[in-house]
């Protein structure tokens, strides 16, 4: 038996595949999902969610939202997604030294908790590129 996942963005259908694992990247840490898994409706943080398709890893950096897990199929509506071969390391590294040097500087916590979620986006997105890369 296999997964049925589908990942919607706001802007258009991310993934739409079938899978025999998947790993979220819930709000309370990683959630792994196998096929006959119980109904779940979860919060996803930013980060990485790894699908494993005839046993390769094929990572995707989600940028938050919601997971329903019912009857082996896997809804995930996000606010934002991005395939490896969407991400480029060095514009990834450079986003997250300006992100970090942003926060060193911030003064309002707009400005903190801004630069902080552009840090998490960063490090995802690396993530996913070394994910890819091993």
């Amino acid at each position: 038996m296999t997964l049925n996942i589908r990942v919607i963005a706001p802007d258009r259908t991310v993934w739409d595949a079938s899978a025999e694992e998947v790993i979220l990247p819930s709000s309370t840490g990683q959630l792994g999902i196998l096929t006959g898994h119980i109904p779940l409706l979860t919060a996803l943080d930013i980060g990485v969610m790894r699908v494993r398709i005839d046993k390769e890893w094929i990572p995707i950096v989600l940028l938050g939202g919601f997971a329903e897990v019912e009857n082996n199929t896997i809804t995930i509506l996000v606010n934002g997604a991005e395939e490896t071969g969407d991400i480029d390391s060095e514009t990834a590294q450079q986003k997250l030294d300006e992100a970090s040097s942003i926060l060193a500087n911030a003064v309002t916590n707009k400005e903190k908790i801004e630069a902080t979620q552009n840090i998490r986006k960063a490090r995802a997105r690396l993530q996913a590129i070394a994910n890819i890369n091993n």
